[in-house]
């Protein structure tokens, strides 16, 4: 195994000497601190080939024995000198027997050996991938240390950002252009700045309560659409009028909820109608083609479930945009997984509820600002109508922002957030390969 040593300044140096001598995949054995920089011990992937058992390779013959000529005639195995000449021999020649071409019985032998597999063996791979796992983590330790030291300012907001509840992917992009000579304030207000600028929400201009149309609510299990869809209904009955308005439900499932929307329709004075597919669907909304608004709440169901996509086909079908709503309490892998079932062409935007019960916006507006939602409304509570408001901006940025106290036992400490990011980059290499 040719093992080679690579010294450097820093870990960054010393890393890009490595791929740019053995490249990307190189395997890193070991490292360590030295006088004036860092020492580290490195191999090329080709050359771990050398732990691998050489498998039994095939014997060949020599190039001139490929193929053995035997002759039927007793004539093959008498002596040149005996042999009659050629002008005694020709009237026989016609009569010969074809010769008969055999291959080498030590080509038979060789094929009767089985192949060994040219494999690396499987608990070798889990052995290196652990020993790389525990590298990357020392030279994260490394990197994060020399980053503290080199921008202190930027590593700080950054490990503001995952202790907030952001993604290592939102941060990282968000930090990428951050000023060096900006101070920790500066720079929290400069970060603040581009998540402003990457967030999507729409003002009074481009209400949907002003502009009207067909909308569903759709979402997960307990995200409050029913809810949210009386509020919405109460805010264009203010406006409109209730003779404007029309409800609809496709929740003919759960217990008492057709009877819900029922009693906010009677509050408001609003008609309520239950459809069961899409066929229903489509002749309710043609009779109710002159209100200037009709809302669609539906059943709610887990993002995994296969009738989802049969809600989205129903509605991109019958023409109706859909409203998403996210519950700012989820988590953000989950959150990733509701916005991916729930996508599609006719996905307006979302709607952020259960705002109040947060302890965090940080890792639902990462899923907003990352999937490029507009975000419509904002549902604080149960009042209706008045838990329901356009987005406050500085206000949902302040609350993502917001620096957890040192006694949280969810800040990072140390090395932790340099872990944490080494871990998300290494998740994503993976990913990338797989792709």
């Amino acid at each position: 195994m040719n093992v080679r040593k690579f010294v450097a300044s820093s870990a960054r140096d010393a890393l890009r000497k490595v791929k740019e001598l053995l490249g990307p995949d190189a395997i890193i054995l070991s490292n360590r601190a030295i006088p004036g920089g860092v020492e580290i011990m490195a191999v090329a992937a080709s050359d771990m080939e050398m732990i691998v058992p050489t498998p039994i390779q095939e014997t060949k013959p020599p190039l001139n024995d490929d193929y053995t000529v035997r002759l039927s005639s007793p004539a093959a195995s008498v002596p040149p000198a005996a042999r009659k000449s050629p002008a005694a021999e020709a009237p026989s020649l016609a009569s010969r027997p074809m010769p008969r071409i055999e291959r080498p019985v030590v080509q038979e032998a060789a094929a009767a050996i089985p192949r060994q597999a040219e494999i690396v063996p499987a608990e070798v791979m889990d052995e290196i991938r652990s020993l790389r796992k525990i590298v990357e983590q020392h030279l994260a330790g490394f990197a994060w240390g020399e980053a503290a030291r080199s921008e202190p300012v930027k590593t700080e907001i950054l490990r503001q950002m995952l202790d907030a509840g952001f993604s290592p992917r939102l941060a990282r992009d968000l930090l990428a252009e951050l000023p060096r000579e900006l101070n920790a304030a500066q720079a929290l207000a400069w970060v603040k700045g581009a998540a402003d600028r990457s967030l999507l929400t729409i003002g009074n201009e481009n209400d949907v309560i002003d502009r009207g149309g067909v909308y569903a609510l759709v979402g997960p299990t307990g995200v409050g659409k029913t809810t949210t869809t009386a509020k919405l209904a109460a805010r264009c009955v203010l406006r409109h009028g209730a003779s404007k308005v029309a409800l609809i439900t496709t929740d003919g499932y759960r217990i008492g909820a057709h009877e819900q929307l029922r009693i906010y329709g009677r509050i408001l004075g609003v008609s309520v109608y239950l459809v069961k597919d899409a066929q229903e669907l489509n002749q309710t909304l043609a009779d109710l083609q002159h209100k200037h608004m009709v809302l669609v709440d539906t059943m709610g169901m887990s993002q995994r479930d296969r009738m989802v996509e049969e809600q989205v086909a129903m509605f991109g079908h019958s023409g109706v945009k859909r409203l998403l709503l996210l519950a700012a309490t989820g988590r953000g892998d989950t959150l990733d997984d509701v916005v991916r079932a729930y996508s599609g062409p006719d996905l307006a935007g979302c709607i952020l509820s259960k705002v109040d019960e947060a302890a965090s916006l940080a890792t639902a507006l990462d899923v907003i600002i990352r999937h490029r939602l507009p975000l419509h409304y904002v549902s604080n509570g149960q009042r209706v109508p008045e838990d329901l408001h356009l987005p406050n901006r500085a206000y949902l940025l302040h609350r993502a922002f917001k620096d957890l106290p040192e006694s949280s036992p969810h800040r990072l400490d140390g090395l932790e957030p340099g872990l944490m990011m080494a871990s998300a980059s290494g998740v994503a290499a993976a990913g990338g390969r797989r792709g």
